[in-house]
């Protein structure tokens, strides 16, 4: 068997893996019951599924501009995906779209919690006549 017959086999095991996991995660997304799980069945078995595809793809072309473009993209999404998810899941939380029955462990009631007691003590603080915050340019 020679090099290319076995790349050829490899590229094609990794397209199809991505394939599959492409496939799960869009199940995911039509059969979890809660924005949390579809969350993350939208990100990890998608990112992943993605970039078997794209080594599938750049074993199967062996092109170097190619395989430099395949990289941006791995690596756009790697970036990118985990950042969005994040930011639909915080959002649903703050407008009551997770079910907090079904958490653990609730972080960011306490994270926020702590946040609006630090803006109202700096609240305060401002108020006072000698706490006050001083000028930026340091006159006063």
């Amino acid at each position: 068997m020679s090099a290319d017959v076995a790349l050829d086999v490899l590229a094609g095991a990794c397209l199809l893996g991505g394939s599959f996991l492409a496939f799960a995660a869009g199940m995911g997304l039509l059969r979890f019951p809660d924005l949390l799980t579809r969350t993350h069945a939208a990100t990890k078995p998608q990112v992943l599924g993605l970039l078997l595809m794209l080594l599938g793809l750049g074993l199967r072309l062996r092109s170097g501009p190619v395989i430099w473009m395949l990289v941006l993209v791995a690596l756009f999404q790697m970036l990118t995906s985990p950042v969005a998810a994040h930011m639909v899941s915080r959002a649903g939380y703050r407008t009551g779209r997770v079910r907090r029955d079904v958490l653990v462990v609730d972080q960011l009631t306490t994270d926020l919690e702590a946040a609006r007691e630090a803006e109202r003590a700096r609240g305060e603080r401002d108020d006072a006549p000698d706490g006050g915050p001083r000028d930026p340019a340091g006159e006063g």
